[in-house]
């Protein structure tokens, strides 16, 4: 006979002839099929039938069909009744390849059809281009269309025009546009251009012109020299946001009671505005059944009430492109009423209208009118029906259904039940629904008779043909709609009437079938299906590939695996023709297939159970008519990781040694690692813990020890575990009697597990119970194993209370069960009864998939899929595998699949940061899952191409500033922009030698946002600061530095307020400078009170100067006690203050005792700059080990380890300026611990101005260069008064002048004089001069001007610090008349 070959591709079912074949082929043995191209080769003598070489499995049944197609009165009806079959039933529904029939010339035996039909039947689909990108590269391709704008493009008429389109093909593919139908001339346009091997447009109006003029219909085309791919036809749209039109509205007067409609009408946007109502004084509109706003913008009052008059109301309409909202002139109410009292006291009335005067009224519709309408919907989209009554008392609506009920779970009502929509219309919506409207006085109802039309819809949307040359196939193109679509095909863009004839191809109707296809049949084929509802493009292209095998994996690949598991041994191949392959070991043998192994339609070789002699080489060969290709893997096979001696469970008193074994058989080649888990987290193996190689041990049990313990023994390949229960017991005294107290123990291990009842999905399990050692037993723990997935790994499957001795154990599918039971009781746990009989259940098709789907970029060109693989009890079945399916979404893009293993898979060569649409379904042997839930997974990100510009800072206060900036473009993120993140650092300080940290600190101001606020600056400081964009890669580039200076603030408090005294008649004060002075410290105000118990005396004020940090006050009376309050002030205020309390009399003191139990207490801190002396009492014994834990202000702990014996210990790794709280433990006992406290270390800049102004010759210095200034000071005055050119005041209390710019309201003195002498100021005895205002001008610290101010007094302009003028204008301040408090000013 003549051999037949055919070739199908996914498609409908049809009649493809079959190209004739030389009778001689089979005869000379040459059969060139593979699992995708089906060559049946027969030689056929009356009354035998010889299968070809390769189709074993096929042969028997084959046999059977032979008989059964003799019995037929003819053999075109038997054909004709299996093509039937093969036919799909319903819409959406694909066969896996054509069917094909015999040449008409020729007339075989009747078995021969039948033979013949039945391989028709697993014909498969095209040829799949492996992802491999080296493959992907050298393959030629027509183009296909992978990114395009929407259909219905509206763009905002502000920015540059975009419209995307993108495709993919090798060569490279270029474009051009048309638009209306008519070629697209980019060139002749200056303000059009095309992006870089891209097709996207971008319109470019930052030079002028209007976007209107480039509104219409935009097709792209995307050509190389295999076709060209079509884009859909993108009708472009500017948005428009008209303005309202001015119109004067007359007062709306209505009598109380009545209905009303307040009429919107917006400008028409586009696209449409959003619609609701507020006030002229834009307070919102309160809504509720009575008074609602429609879904056509109008206003509804069901009955007007007089209290509706109290507001106006002013129709808004927001314009979504422009971000703007557009007010309509309000409309005024004049209610008028035969009750004009507004008494609130009737709104809460149960018949309000009764008590207002408002006759009642039966319902009557204001939308829609009369009682009848229609409406029309498309497929897919959203019906709202509304229905809107009026009525006194106001009417409620409720919704029905004519012949059925409203779909509960598509459904829903809104706008107070007068609205109802339901989503995702479909064709079983249509028909008619009516509301009702009803009150008190009756009730009206209105019918809407709903038709339900469709846009088309894909049934089959045609794929990409890749075939082998001389190969058939075929492309369908099938869709739906209301009406019926029509079906055109275009071959790269032009009608297929037009295009160069064919003749092998072959229309019929929505399909093209092709036959014996050749390299010169590519091209790209665009089907449109349309009706007047819209239309939908696919293009598809038809590749012909002539490739020889090769292999896709890496070459001589090691694989280890574990004696008696499963394995498989990938072979990844391409070709084409799809070339067959085989599996050999150690280059010898006869094909592996069959008994222990399997091999796979991708190629791959399982071996369903490892055994020693199956450690070889494996080679693997894939050939085909072009040539083949092989490739090795050696495969080593290891013993399994065993424990067995396990670790049993102990009970133990405490103070014990107690030791768990763990001895483990390895594969002497594989690294072992035994590591153990207390209550299965990982276990610290502290100073009372001794792990060695096959067991651990635990000296001097505490209560905390309790619980279980895990051994793990683990290599690269595998691991084993068991587990052990430690109970530990407190100390208890001895019984006097025997007989008081019997011992307990743990239970005894079950006995005779019996299996009965056993069915499909469940058994009963039946045990004896062990002897309960005199405790009961509280709970049965049954466990299983199972030998496919993890064998020798016992799993908890139930739990049973201690009663019961029989349960009924739910099974998964496919499981070779194994079981065992444990007793518990107060003690422990017993030892594992002795294992069941296996029973193995049936197997099934999975009835879940994995779970936790997730796609993330893990590079910017990638994206990792990846889940939760389904346990041994999930997979129902042998071969679970998982099938990974993604494609761009938003894309009309194929699915691509592939059949993976283990829990992950990288899709390469991804763009950056772009939605993909994932799913993942789990498969075995006996069938495919059900279909997964659609995953939304984001490609790789890349870092951020651009930073915000623009940025404006503005200080807010000394403390605080407000960012604003301009966001950047959505296209620069390239990912998900996380937040705007600013970094700031404190350049230096205004006050002269003051060291500050310049670590960098940042601020993130998460989303799309264009303004922030930084706070927690320091005062009276210089800053820089930087702005970048942030994605989920990192930062992007930084913006420009700005630099800005806060003002001077209010100080914090006074360090080390000390409280002394050392008799009855006065109390020492002292204290140290503010750590962050914020400022120029003017000076310090104490406050003081005296108290006696629940007396309070008068509170006393005390001022001193900047330099003063000492002050000794004379008691009143030797039995009061004082509180004092002290505060640093600069010229903004007074700061934080400081609080103590004199100290009691010594017969008020109580001695601090020490506790009854072992306790830690009194812990005292000395800190100083960078260290810290620490000291306790505790009424520990002798070696007591104790930690000191402190953690400082950035929340870093940090522990010392010390002896009793060893205090006081010094912390030495302190940072100046840092709080830091500190407590003391034991070590031993965590529990026994101090209270915390909180201490501060010093700041340089403190300790070293009060290092020096305490010493001695520092003093006597600054008395003789203060000596020294006042006889300079006395010269200059006889000087001057002798010239006579300086007029001066003789009195420093002479009035102001009118001159004077200085006025009585306290203003400051803005003088130009350099050598003005000071005003309203005196000198002490001891050299100081007292301030009596305050002669510092902020002016001083501007950049010229005067300052500004808010309206609560917060200075808001920029300070920087004038240099000159401090040095030229220093003796103005009456601070630097002190020589101390010029040493101060310079630190």
């Amino acid at each position: 006979m003549r051999r037949l070959a055919a070739r199908g591709a996914a498609g409908d079912a049809g009649e493809v002839a079959a190209p004739a074949a030389d009778s001689t082929d089979c005869a000379r043995g040459r059969h060139p099929s593979s699992r995708r191209l089906i060559d049946l080769c027969a030689i056929w003598d009356p009354g035998v039938f010889l299968p070809a070489v390769g189709w074993k499995r096929a042969s028997g049944f084959a046999r059977r069909r032979l008989n059964e197609a003799e019995t037929l009165n003819s053999v075109r009806e038997a054909q004709l009744e299996l093509l039937e079959a093969a036919r799909p039933r319903g819409p959406g529904s694909r066969e896996r390849g054509p069917v094909l029939r015999m040449a008409r010339q020729q007339q075989p035996p009747p078995w021969v059809h039948a033979a013949f039909l039945l391989c028709l039947l697993s014909l498969s689909g095209a040829i799949e281009i492996p992802m491999d990108p080296s493959i992907q590269n050298e393959l030629s391709q027509p183009p296909t269309i992978t990114k395009q704008s929407v259909k219905d493009h509206i763009v905002d008429p502000r920015d540059n025009i975009l419209i995307e389109c993108e495709a993919k093909g090798n060569p490279a593919p270029s474009f051009h546009w048309t638009r209306n139908s008519r070629f697209f001339n980019i060139a002749k346009d200056p303000r059009v251009s095309m992006k870089r091997r891209s097709g996207t447009l971008v319109i470019d109006f930052r030079s002028g012109g209007r976007p209107e003029e480039y509104e219409g219909e935009y097709q792209c085309f995307a050509r190389n020299k295999f076709g060209t791919a079509l884009s859909n036809r993108i009708r472009l749209q500017v948005s428009k946001s008209p303005l309202w039109p001015k119109e004067n509205l007359d007062p709306v007067v209505v009598q109380e009671g009545a209905p009303l409609t307040l009429q919107c009408n917006p400008p028409p946007g586009l696209p449409s505005p959003v619609i609701f109502w507020m006030s002229s004084s834009m307070e919102p509109i309160t809504q509720d059944k009575r008074v609602s706003q429609g879904h056509n913008g109008d206003l509804y009052f069901s009955n007007v009430m007089l209290q509706d008059m109290q507001t106006d109301y002013s129709c808004n309409a927001r314009f979504h492109f422009t971000h703007t909202i557009q007010q309509k002139n309000a409309f005024t109410l004049k209610v008028l009423t035969n009750n004009p009292y507004n008494d609130s006291s009737l709104r809460n009335h149960p018949d309000i209208y009764s008590a207002r005067g408002v006759a009642e009224r039966t319902p009557s519709f204001m939308y829609p009118q009369g009682t009848a309408s229609s409406q029309m919907v498309l497929r897919g989209m959203d019906l709202v029906l509304e229905c809107i009554a009026s009525g006194v008392p106001t009417p409620d609506i409720a919704w029905y259904k004519k012949g059925g009920d409203l779909p509960s779970d598509k459904a829903k009502f809104e706008n107070f039940n007068k609205a109802l929509r339901i989503t995702n219309v479909s064709e079983e919506d249509s028909g008619e629904y009516f509301c009702l409207a009803s009150n008190k006085m009756g009730s009206i109802r209105h019918t809407i008779s709903v038709r339900v039309k469709a846009a088309p819809y894909w049934l089959d949307e045609p794929k990409n043909l890749i075939l082998a040359p001389g190969e058939d196939g075929r492309l369908v193109c099938r869709a739906n709609g209301n009406p019926k679509p029509t079906v055109q095909w275009m071959v790269n863009g032009e009608p297929l009437q037009s295009a160069p004839p064919n003749p092998n191809r072959e229309v019929a109707g929505d399909t093209i079938i092709f036959r014996d296809t050749q390299i010169s049949s590519r091209a790209v084929y665009q089907c449109n299906t349309s009706n007047e509802h819209g239309y939908l493009l696919a293009n598809a292209f038809v590749s012909v590939l002539d490739v020889p095998p090769r292999m896709l994996s890496p070459r001589n690949q090691l694989i280890r695996v574990i004696l008696y598991n499963r394995t498989r041994l990938d072979c990844p191949f391409f070709g084409s023709p799809i070339p067959t392959l085989r599996w050999f070991k150690n280059g010898q043998g006869s094909n592996l297939d069959g008994g222990n192994y399997h091999v796979y339609e991708n190629g791959s070789l399982e071996i369903k159970m490892i055994r020693k002699e199956d450690q070889g080489i494996y080679t693997c060969v894939a050939t085909n008519i072009l040539g083949k290709a092989e490739n090795q893997v050696r495969l080593e096979v290891k013993d399994p990781t065993r424990i067995y001696r396990m670790p049993e469970d102990q009970v133990a008193k405490r103070g014990t040694t107690v030791q768990l074994e763990c001895r483990v058989k390895h594969d002497p080649s594989l690294k072992l690692t035994v590591s153990w888990l207390k209550d299965d987290e990982p276990l610290y193996i502290g100073n009372r813990m001794k792990k060695e190689d096959d067991s651990l041990t635990i000296f001097g049990v505490a209560e905390r020890d309790q619980g279980s313990y895990t051994c793990v023994a683990s290599t690269e390949l595998d691991q084993d575990l068991a587990k052990a229960y430690l109970t530990v017991l407190a100390d208890q005294a001895t019984p006097t009697n025997r007989l008081a107290a019997l011992p307990k123990g743990r239970p005894d291990r079950p006995r005779d597990l019996e299996l009965t009842d056993l069915a499909e999905r469940s058994v009963r399990l039946t045990w004896i119970p062990g002897d309960d050692n005199n405790s009961p037993i509280t709970d049965y723990v049954v466990q299983f194993e199972e030998d496919q997935f993890q064998p020798g790994v016992w799993h908890d499957h139930s739990k049973f209370p201690g009663s019961v001795n029989s349960a009924v154990l739910q099974l998964s599918p496919y499981v070779n069960y194994q079981f065992r039971v444990i007793a518990i009781n107060e003690v422990g746990s017993s030892h594992p009864s002795l294992p069941s009989e296996r029973y193995r259940t049936s197997g099934a098709p999975p009835e879940s998939n994995p779970a936790d789907v997730k796609g993330e970029g893990t590079r910017k060109n990638n994206m990792e899929i990846t889940w939760t693989p389904m346990n041994a009890t999930s997979a129902f079945g042998p071969n679970l595998r998982y099938i990974v399916k993604w494609r761009r979404r938003e894309t009309r893009e194929t699915w691509n699949n592939v059949t993976v293993w283990g829990s992950r898979y990288v899709v390469g060569q991804t763009p950056v940061y772009v939605p993909y649409e994932i799913r993942v379904q789990a498969e075995n042997d006996f069938g495919k899952g059900p279909e997964p839930d659609t995953v939304i997974g984001y490609s790789g990100e890349d870092y951020p191409r651009a930073a915000p510009t623009d940025v404006k800072i503005r200080v807010l206060n000394s403390t605080a500033i407000s960012l604003q900036w301009n966001r950047v473009y959505p296209d620069t993120v390239q990912g998900q922009l996380r937040e705007y993140r600013a970094y700031y650092w404190r350049e230096s300080s205004l006050l002269k030698n003051l060291w500050v940290s310049q670590k960098r600190q940042q601020a993130s101001f998460p989303g799309d946002r264009p303004r922030g606020v930084v706070s927690r600056l320091f005062p009276y400081s210089n800053y820089k600061l930087e702005m970048v964009v942030v994605n989920g890669r990192g930062d992007g580039p930084r913006s420009e530095t700005k630099e800005f200076t806060t003002p001077e603030g209010v100080p914090s408090a006074p360090r080390r307020f000390r409280v002394r005294q050392p008799n009855l008649e006065t109390i020492n004060l002292e204290w140290d400078h503010p750590e962050h002075p914020n400022g120029i410290l003017i000076g310090y105000t104490l406050k003081y009170v005296a108290f006696n118990g629940t007396k309070l005396g008068k509170q006393i004020v005390e001022n001193f100067s900047p330099n003063q940090t000492k002050f000794t006050m004379q008691r009143a009376d030797p039995v009061s006690r004082y509180r004092f309050t002290l505060s640093a002030r600069t010229q903004v205020g007074s700061g934080e203050a400081a609080t103590e309390e004199s100290p009691a009399p010594p017969n008020e003191a109580t001695p601090t005792a020490a506790p009854d139990r072992q306790s830690i207490w009194n812990v005292t801190v000395l800190p100083n700059s960078k260290w810290a002396n620490i000291t306790w009492k505790h009424n520990f014994g002798p070696g007591t080990d104790f930690v000191v834990e402190y953690i400082d202000s950035n929340h870093t702990k940090k522990t010392v380890p010390v002896k009793a014996q060893a205090q006081p210990i010094q912390l030495t790794d302190l940072y100046p300026g840092m709080t830091y709280t500190l407590r003391v433990y034991s070590r031993d006992n965590e529990g026994i611990s101090s209270t915390v406290i909180t201490f501060m270390t010093s700041t340089a800049y403190t300790n070293n101005q009060a290092d020096i102004a305490t010493q001695g010759w520092f003093i006597g210095l600054m008395c003789a260069i203060a000596l020294l200034v006042l006889i300079l000071l006395i010269v200059c005055f006889i000087k001057r008064s002798r010239g006579g050119k300086y007029p001066v005041r003789e009195k420093k209390d002479v009035p102001l002048g009118p001159e004077d710019p200085k006025e009585e309201d306290g203003s400051f003195d803005y003088s130009d004089e350099d050598n003005k002498p000071l005003q309203g100021s005196q000198t002490s005895l001891d050299g100081t001069i007292k301030q009596q205002e305050s002669d510092d001008s902020l002016v001083d610290y501007g950049e010229g001007g005067e300052g500004q101010f808010n309206e609560d007094g917060s200075f808001i302009g920029q300070y920087t610090v004038k240099k000159d003028k401090e040095e030229t204008e220093g003796n103005e301040s009456s601070e630097a008349t002190s020589p101390v408090n010029a040493i101060y000013s310079l630190a």
